[in-house]
């Protein structure tokens, strides 16, 4: 099984010939991809994934749409999945190894994917959340960067190890151009007190920033609720740490989690739906949004 799977991934070698051969045969596909478009195998393992199911397609000269009706999607979507926009699910690649019986290797690619660590996360992220329709936010310890001030943003880059805080500092302000376009992303933002009280920058600044929250609120298109710090509250699902859910037709659901130096998409359907579990769970502990912007204004008069 093991010398299967590496005599298949030899064949990549001729990878090039085989394309420009039988692309030409591929009648399904509206176009061929340009390489630009084409993941790169050596970025990452889904990326990897991606490159290596595209092969095994075009050397056993499978049209997308037969693939598709293999792995239960449709013909765009495996192009999605081909161009990198989208990634394998484990069911899916359980499929692809029965397929072409490749003992176990697609599984194991998703899996090693989804435990490790993507040196592109950053870039896949921007890109995702650039092209959500909908955002469910819960942070634990400070404000979500869409709704920082450039003041709080500045002091909390300013306190970290960046080696270049006025560029991060620029680029993450201008990602919040995307609340600005015609049909911004619907966000539903829940945040611990926690973030809503620790001390950042100066009482001046941390006004500005909560006020800027009870500002970003009134928008149709958000949702702002707080978890107090109570006894009532108690322990909770949050304390974990924090997470988003994004979703887009482009590229389905996802979920994100960030770590000093790291961060991690998951986009396994039972994996993302145990975050959208977790966040429900969490805003069951949550303030509605009147009770919520009271204790916002509560914390901002103590800072006066």
């Amino acid at each position: 099984m093991r010398s299967q799977a590496f005599s298949n991934l030899a064949m990549c070698r001729a990878y090039d010939q085989c394309e420009q051969q039988e692309e030409t045969k591929e009648l399904s596909m509206p176009r061929k991809l340009s390489a630009e478009e084409l993941p790169k195998p050596q970025t990452n393992m889904w990326d990897f994934a991606a490159y290596y199911m595209r092969f095994q397609r075009i050397q056993r000269g499978m049209s997308g749409e037969a693939l598709g009706r293999v792995i239960n999607v449709s013909k765009a979507q495996v192009s999605r999945i081909e161009s990198g926009r989208n990634r394998l699910d484990a069911n899916q690649a359980i499929a692809l190894d029965k397929l072409w019986n490749t003992g176990r290797l697609f599984y194991l690619l998703v899996w090693y994917a989804a435990i490790g660590h993507d040196p592109q996360w950053f870039a896949q992220y921007l890109h995702i959340e650039q092209r959500s329709e909908m955002q469910r936010i819960y942070e634990a310890n400070v404000i979500p960067g869409l709704l920082q001030t450039p003041e709080y943003a500045e002091a909390l880059l300013r306190s970290g190890t960046e080696a270049n805080p006025d560029r991060i500092l620029a680029d993450r302000l201008q990602r919040q151009d995307l609340l600005l376009r015609d049909n911004p992303p619907h966000l539903t933002v829940l945040l611990s007190q926690n973030a809503l009280d620790w001390p950042v920058g100066s009482p001046e600044i941390m006004y500005g920033q909560l006020a800027r929250l009870l500002e970003e609120a009134q928008r149709d298109n958000v949702i702002l609720r707080a978890l107090p710090r109570t006894w009532a509250t108690g322990a909770h699902a949050g304390l974990d740490g924090s997470f988003k859910l994004l979703s887009g037709d482009e590229f389905g659901d996802v979920a994100y989690t960030e770590s000093p130096g790291g961060g991690r998409l998951v986009s396994s359907p039972p994996d993302v739906r145990s975050y959208g579990i977790r966040f429900e769970r969490i805003s069951a502990k949550a303030l509605d949004e009147g009770a919520s912007f009271d204790l916002i204004q509560k914390i901002m008069e103590e800072m006066r």
